[in-house]
């Protein structure tokens, strides 16, 4: 058996759903002290955080990862117990398979295998680790971002090892994400009885408009780098659970992934526009998840394009579009920020797997990495 693929079941046999680390860190802890790098744990709230460097020069290549997981769901829909690794037809399954615990596995021995030839690189190797990227992510890579301003200790690169790969390994990384911008729209009516609407104001008829003119407009048109700006509804509630009551109040909840040519007050001057111009009586509230970053295409996105045609023998396109990460943490540090990991196409879902021939694959990337940056 592989290093990296021993590595990768011991982590998934954790059962860490987020917040809970399970201790997936103390065992990550374990390998990277024997490797020679000082370790902090950076415990916030209910929150498990690493921090792990060896060297104290710069530059500092630091590899980010989260070691918590989402819940498995149904555990019937599973075709074996999703915290127990089970290795079939060439796939290693269990939650975190592909995000991110393959990858944390082969941040490590990569990781090894480079200072096994180069114990005396240049600069300095960094791991930030956290429990909390499936949660709130507050008190996670934020917080040890935080802590690590505080005592001016600055990331130059930074590989996330998020699941980016879309076809096979290293097809795509991202060299940045589009902003995330929660919304909550509660629309104000008067409640009654269906049978009398003339005595009610019914939310519901009154934003339906303001929403079919929120969903079909053209936020912007998004640029080089990033896609269009995109507007999303993701919950909608009115009512009492009555067949013949008219609601007195409708909540709307709505997201945007927002490229640089936006920003999170231009869309509330927008959707304040949109919501006055239907003389809607709403209160609003937003929760940002993130602001918009970019690595633009320069030393760390040549290193990693590199290396995946060493490693994976296959051209890499660089990507801003998907979710977002914890590289929105990082990047306005002034850190270059790219993220590359395994195949997607599992994560999140029940019978979660990675390609085991994959788990090597992405040690070796990862090493070349640190070949091409560090030695």
């Amino acid at each position: 058996m592989s290093k990296t693929l021993e590595l990768a079941e011991a982590l998934i046999g954790r059962p860490s759903v987020t917040p809970d680390d399970a201790g997936c860190q103390d065992l990550l802890a374990e390998r990277l002290q024997a490797a020679g790098f000082r370790v902090e744990r950076l415990q916030f709230g209910e929150v498990s955080n690493l921090w792990a460097r060896r060297g104290e020069e710069a530059p500092l290549l630091a590899f980010a990862g989260h070691t918590d997981v989402v819940p498995p769901g149904p555990l019937e829909l599973w075709n074996s117990p999703p915290f127990e690794p089970s290795v079939r037809d060439g796939l290693l399954y269990g939650r975190g398979a592909a995000d991110m615990k393959g990858s944390l596995a082969a941040m490590v021995t990569g990781c090894e295998e480079f200072l096994r030839h180069h114990p005396g690189h240049r600069g300095s190797i960094g791991f930030l680790l956290t429990s909390d990227e499936e949660g709130p992510a507050i008190d996670g890579t934020a917080r040890v971002i935080e802590n690590l301003h505080e005592r001016s200790e600055r990331i130059d690169w930074c590989l996330v090892g998020e699941p980016t790969s879309e076809q096979r390994l290293g097809d795509v990384a991202k060299n940045g994400r589009r902003g995330s911008l929660n919304a909550l729209i509660e629309v104000h009516g008067v409640q009654g009885h269906v049978a009398y609407p003339q005595r009610a104001d019914n939310p519901v008829h009154r934003f339906a408009p303001a929403l079919a003119e929120l969903a079909a407009m053209e936020w912007d048109r998004g640029n080089d780098h990033f896609p269009a700006t995109s507007f999303q509804v993701a919950n909608l509630h009115a009512g009492t659970g009555a067949d013949n009551v008219i609601p007195g109040r409708l909540r709307a909840q709505v997201n945007w992934r927002y490229s640089t040519e936006l920003d999170a007050e231009r869309i509330r001057e927008r959707l304040c526009e949109v919501l006055d111009r239907h003389r809607l009586r709403y209160e609003l509230s937003f929760k940002p998840a993130g602001k918009p970053f970019l690595t633009a295409p320069g030393e760390l996105t040549a290193a990693v394009q590199d290396a995946v045609r060493q490693s994976c023998g296959i051209d890499c396109q660089l990507s801003t579009a998907g979710g977002t990460s914890d590289g929105r943490f990082i990047a306005p540090t002034g850190a270059q920020v790219v993220e590359i990991g395994p195949v997607n196409a599992t994560i999140h879902k029940v019978n979660e797997c990675v390609a085991v021939a994959d788990l090597d694959a992405l040690a070796a990337l990862y090493r070349t990495l640190l070949v091409r940056l560090l030695a």
